[in-house]
């Protein structure tokens, strides 16, 4: 697995370049000493994303509103919503940030009570945050092993923002389309062996097929085929790296009744075809 690390005097950055989880999945992480004045933006993301502030002072502007932050204080920035934010001139900010997505990313922050109604919090218990993105930052070689060390350190990141609202979250504040999102993807995960279809998911969870693909877009920003492809070839590596079977097993094994077509959408998705990346991943092992 291949990683991404920049350093100067000022600033750190890591990011994988592949994300392997489905649920949660780390996108990049790093921290900023700004200068005064120093501003991003406005822009927009296609992730998840929350800087933590560990000192000074800047202002953070979403929907027409400014929310003027310090030490200690932290927000979220939500996929695709125009944002902007700034050191301030005497009192710079340094901060640390953390890029996410996933299917479970939502439910996650939720957990915490962030959301796009509630996008600011202040976490000053103990230096846990600072310290899971320092960690973080410090995996610069990816291995196996650093792996998952860096998915482990998302969700202690996770929770240490959970535990400070626990008593405020209330599993009554699950909307429906966060429940027929899990539904959706518990579907996939027991059947994506059995060349389902679109419209399988869509009554199972008991909902049409369009309502189903605006779900998925909304949360995940891709639509249920997307997604159900994604899943099948994320199985097929793993198949791919951890066993023997033969191509034609693979296919069939992940819902492919026709190996060649199999072929083709692996290589279209990962770049190689399914044969190559395995011989890639292990040139010892054919």
């Amino acid at each position: 697995m291949e990683i991404k690390y920049e350093e100067s005097n000022k600033s750190k950055y890591l990011e994988p370049q592949k994300k392997q989880s489905v649920d949660l999945f780390l996108c990049y992480c790093g921290s900023e000493n700004c200068t005064p004045g120093y501003s991003y933006g406005p822009a927009i993301r296609p992730q998840y994303l929350i800087h933590y502030i560990i000192d000074g002072e800047g202002s953070y502007t979403v929907n027409n509103t400014t929310y003027k932050l310090k030490k200690n204080q932290g927000f979220l920035i939500c996929p695709n919503v125009l944002t902007y934010y700034k050191a301030d001139e005497n009192n710079p900010w340094t901060y640390m940030w953390v890029g996410f997505n996933g299917v479970k990313a939502q439910t996650y922050l939720n957990y915490a009570n962030l959301n796009e109604e509630n996008l600011i919090f202040e976490y000053s218990k103990d230096d846990s945050l600072k310290n899971y993105i320092s960690e973080m930052l410090k995996l610069k070689e990816m291995d196996y092993s650093n792996e998952l060390k860096l998915e482990g350190l998302l969700y202690f990141f996770m929770s240490a923002l959970a535990e400070t609202r626990k008593d405020s979250y209330n599993i009554k504040t699950y909307k429906s389309t966060e429940l027929y999102l899990e539904k959706s993807i518990e579907f996939i995960e027991n059947n994506y062996s059995n060349n389902i279809k679109i419209n399988d998911i869509a009554s199972y969870i008991g909902i049409n097929r369009s309502y189903l693909a605006n779900i998925f877009k909304r949360n995940i920003n891709m639509s249920p085929q997307e997604f159900l492809v994604n899943y099948k070839i994320d199985k097929a590596c793993e198949l791919l790296k951890n066993t023997d079977l033969s191509i034609k097993a693979i296919a069939a094994s992940v819902g492919y009744t026709d190996p060649l077509t199999f072929s083709k959408i692996f290589k279209k998705i990962i770049g190689n075809n399914p044969k190559s990346y395995r011989e890639s991943a292990f040139p010892n092992k054919i």
